[in-house]
C-alpha cells in the first residue's frame, strides 16, 4: 500500500498547478454538490460535505465555486444534476487489480468512457465482485509531515478509533474504520494538527510489485481512466517502491 500512497500524494499535489487543473476542479465541486444533496448544506451537521468543502479549498477551489455547489446540492440554486455513484471492476497490467469510482448523470457514457481507457491500455473490464474483494473500504486521513514526528500523529488519534499511521515521505496516512473517520479527524483538529483531506477509500489487501516498466504501464491506464469527466476515484493494489517512482518522474 505504501507506494501506491506515495504515488497518490505525489500526484495529488502536482494536480494542484498543473495543466489538468481545472479537471481537479470540477471532480472537487461535484462532490460538494453531491455531499450537500444527500446530507444538507450545513457543513456544522453534515460532516460530509464539510470534509469536501475543506478538500476543494485546501485545493484553491474558487470560494463562489464551492457556494453555488452547495446551493445547487442543497436545492436553494436550480441547475444541479442527479449524479450517482457507480463502481466498475477491471485488471490492468501485469494483474494489478483496479475498482473505478464514477459520479454521473449518464451511466452508459461513464461505462464507455472506463471501458475505453482498459481496453486502449492493456487492461479489462471484470465482472462486478471479482476484484472488489480484494480492498478495504476505510477512512483515510492524509497529514502533512511539517515537524510533526509519527508519535505526535498517533497520540492524538489512537483513542479516537486509528487503526494505523503510515509514514508516505512527505506526509503521514491515518487509517481507520470508515465510520471512525470524522472522529479522527476531530481528533487531529483538536489537537491543533493540520490535515490535508479525510475521506473514505479503499485499501487493497494484497499488493502488485511493479518494476519500472509496469509502474509506466499501469499509470499510463489510470491516467487514461481519469482522462473522463464522470471518474471520481481510481483505486488499485500495485506497490512501487521510491526508486521507481523517482525513475517515473
Amino acid at each position: 500500500m505504501s507506494g501506491h500512497s506515495k504515488w497518490a500524494t505525489t500526484k495529488h499535489k502536482k494536480a494542484v498547478v498543473d495543466a489538468r487543473r481545472g479537471k481537479l476542479f470540477a471532480r472537487l465541486v461535484k462532490n460538494v454538490e453531491v455531499a450537500a444533496r444527500t446530507g444538507g448544506g450545513d457543513p456544522a451537521g453534515n460532516p460530509t460535505l464539510f470534509d469536501a468543502i475543506q478538500k476543494a479549498k485546501k485545493n484553491s477551489v474558487p470560494n463562489d465555486n464551492i457556494d453555488r455547489a452547495v446551493k445547487r446540492g442543497s436545492g436553494q440554486e436550480a441547475g444541479g444534476a442527479d449524479y450517482q455513484t457507480v463502481m466498475y471492476e477491471g485488471y490492468g497490467p501485469n494483474g494489478v487489480a483496479v475498482l473505478v469510482e464514477c459520479l454521473t448523470d449518464n451511466r452508459n457514457r461513464a461505462a464507455t468512457d472506463v471501458r475505453t481507457a482498459f481496453t486502449r491500455n492493456g487492461g479489462s473490464l471484470a465482472d462486478a465482485g471479482s476484484v472488489s474483494y480484494m480492498f478495504s473500504r476505510k477512512g483515510v486521513v492524509l497529514v502533512p509531515k511539517g515537524s510533526l514526528s509519527e508519535d505526535d500523529v498517533l497520540g492524538a488519534v489512537l483513542e479516537a478509533g486509528a487503526e494505523d499511521v503510515n509514514d508516505l515521505g512527505e506526509a503521514y496516512e491515518v487509517v481507520s474504520e470508515p465510520g471512525d473517520l470524522i472522529p479522527v479527524r476531530t481528533a487531529l483538529q483538536s489537537a491543533g494538527i493540520e490535515y490535508e483531506s479525510a475521506e473514505s477509500s479503499f485499501v487493497p489487501s494484497v499488493t502488485v510489485p511493479l518494476d519500472e516498466d509496469g509502474a509506466r504501464r499501469i499509470f499510463k491506464l489510470i491516467d487514461a481512466i481519469e482522462d473522463s469527466d464522470d471518474v471520481q476515484n481510481v483505486y488499485a493494489n500495485f506497490d512501487v517502491s521510491d526508486d521507481v517512482i523517482a525513475a517515473v518522474g
